[in-house]
């Protein structure tokens, strides 16, 4: 394919998912899966996992970083800003829209009812993403039978992060280090 042609590619791609994902960046993470890692086949999972990882560590929201890191690996710099006004262009049209009347209905029954609908769908895509990264990254196994050590360690370290962050009120920077230093221990 050309460049021009994966240029719109990314452009539309990136413009449909940000046009239909509510929720956030984390809720459009299986979105962004989907289009990439099984739609287009851009890239395979454990290359699309590394781009997560790194757009979640880097400042912004992480939907937007992961359209600008996915456009630059597919096509340079014009692919980073392809993929990225694709994202953005649904966003910013829709704030604008929303913004000039929201006032007007930010007290309607009907409008919190719609909101408090949306919250179990966000959840559930979060948890998706959470659960097919860890399956296909070796986090947890495709059967219940095929638990090893590595696997049991990996569980390990997500439960002391969970319980850090939960019971103990860690901040997340602590938390990620010393998660960075276990498998830095575990695993070298």
């Amino acid at each position: 394919m050309d460049t021009t042609g994966l240029l719109l590619q990314l452009f539309v791609t990136f413009l449909m998912i940000g046009a239909v994902s509510f929720g956030g960046g984390y809720s459009m993470i299986p979105i962004i899966e989907r289009e990439v890692v099984h739609g287009h086949q851009w890239m395979t999972l454990p290359a699309f996992t590394d781009v997560i990882a790194v757009a979640g560590m880097s400042p912004g929201p992480i939907a937007t970083n992961s359209a600008i890191f996915v456009g630059y690996k597919l096509a340079g710099v014009p692919g980073a800003f392809a993929a990225t006004l694709g994202m953005v262009l649904p966003s910013l049209g829709i704030i604008l829209i929303v913004a000039s009347f929201f006032y007007k209905v930010k007290n309607s029954e009907l409008v919190k009812r719609g909101f408090y609908g949306l919250r179990p769908i966000i959840t559930g895509l979060i948890f998706y993403a959470a659960i097919s990264f860890a399956i296909g990254n070796g986090v947890l196994p495709t059967s219940v039978g095929s638990f090893d050590w590595h696997t049991v360690s990996l569980i390990a370290i997500f439960a002391a992060s969970l319980v850090a962050l939960i019971k103990f009120k860690a901040h997340p920077v602590v938390v990620i280090l010393l998660s960075g230093l276990a498998g830095t221990a575990l695993y070298s």
